[in-house]
């Protein structure tokens, strides 16, 4: 009797990575190169709050008119700031959405792959200089809370979460306004808060951002994907909303819808930095093609800006008087790219089959 032919053994399938795995690999990629351009010099990035006062100064343009000293502007008829020593510790809470479109990336990486290790630097960054981190994560709803701690294992604990968030079952559009509003009482001190989002939401969350900017330092972190912001030629496809699962049959080699595409893109754009700059924060783009170490060199860029803003310095002659308000998005663009934020289009978080 003939003997049965026995297939080949199938290769191994690849593994994810592990968090300590991921976290050594940043460390040598990322945080090591961040230690050697910056030499070891994070002060003006991570600023805590204090009590103690320090000194007056005159009043400029972007300052915190709570911390206006009445007694003095009224003596000198000229408005005076007052200025405290700064607490080393500090809170620092990321707001996570890992809704379905953040689940979505036209290449290697999906938008919550990049979050994910901008994320972990970041966290590492913070609390290995004493610095505690927390995390918020919404799917649907607010899930998941890890509070503020510190150290390398807390680090990878929320590094874990965040790549084994169960997705969310497509239902409804994700409602930005609510994760925000959950997570005001949640937040009681005064904090660094990282908003990481792609920001495709239903409208009326501006109102309640500016409500968590009025007593945190905020920073928006808008994720997206180069296929969001123009559509190429592709032909026939049908394209599916992560959120809803709604499908449809569209022509991408229509240069008509394409140009459609491109001026509804723009409109969200200008809308998505109108919010921003009416709340006062920080705002910084991370593509699914960003390098990451030029992602931190970006964030490094906005938060000097901002110390210098608060210090009374002046806007840096490259962001323009038009920007006042709001530190122009990715303002030290990689190599190659355009100075200006690139667009974003309406069809984010859709993907072809």
């Amino acid at each position: 009797m003939s003997e049965s032919a026995q297939a080949p053994p199938a290769p191994p399938a690849s593994r994810p990575e592990v968090p300590e795995a991921a976290l050594r690999r940043l460390e040598w990629t990322v945080v090591r190169r961040l230690d050697g351009l910056l030499h070891g010099d994070y002060r003006t990035l991570f600023r805590g709050g204090g009590i103690d006062l320090a000194d007056l100064r005159e009043y400029q343009h972007h300052d915190d008119v709570r911390h206006i000293d009445w007694n003095v502007t009224a003596r000198l008829q000229t408005p005076y700031v007052r200025e405290y020593t700064e607490d080393r510790e500090l809170n620092a809470w990321f707001l996570l959405d890992v809704s379905p479109s953040v689940r979505f990336g036209s290449a290697q990486l999906e938008k919550v792959n990049v979050a994910s290790e901008f994320v972990t630097v970041l966290a590492h960054l913070l609390s290995r200089r004493g610095n505690r981190v927390g995390a918020l994560f919404y799917g649907d709803r607010l899930d998941t809370v890890i509070p503020p701690r510190n150290g390398r294992r807390h680090v990878l604990h929320v590094l874990h979460r965040m790549r084994n968030a169960p997705p969310p079952q497509p239902a409804a559009q994700t409602d930005l306004n609510a994760f925000l509003q959950s997570a005001l009482p949640l937040l009681r001190r005064r904090s660094l808060v990282f908003v990481v989002s792609d920001f495709i939401s239903a409208p009326g969350w501006a109102d309640t951002l500016a409500r968590l900017a009025r007593r945190h330092d905020v920073v928006a972190v808008r994720l997206y994907d180069p296929l969001e912001m123009e559509l190429p030629d592709l032909g026939l496809v049908v394209m599916q909303d992560a959120e809803t699962g709604e499908q449809l049959f569209v022509d991408t080699h229509d240069r008509r819808f394409r140009k459609r595409f491109a001026a509804a893109a723009e409109r969200r754009e200008a809308e998505l930095r109108a919010a921003f700059q009416r709340a006062g924060i920080d705002a910084l783009e991370l593509a699914t093609d960003d390098d990451l170490l030029d992602a931190m060199l970006r964030f490094v860029d906005l938060r000097r800006q901002r110390s210098r803003l608060r210090s009374g310095g002046a806007l840096p002659q490259h962001l323009g008087r038009g920007n006042a308000g709001l530190p122009r998005v990715s303002s030290t663009p990689a190599p190659g790219r355009p100075v200006a934020a690139r667009p974003w289009g309406p069809s984010a978080g859709r993907s072809a089959p």
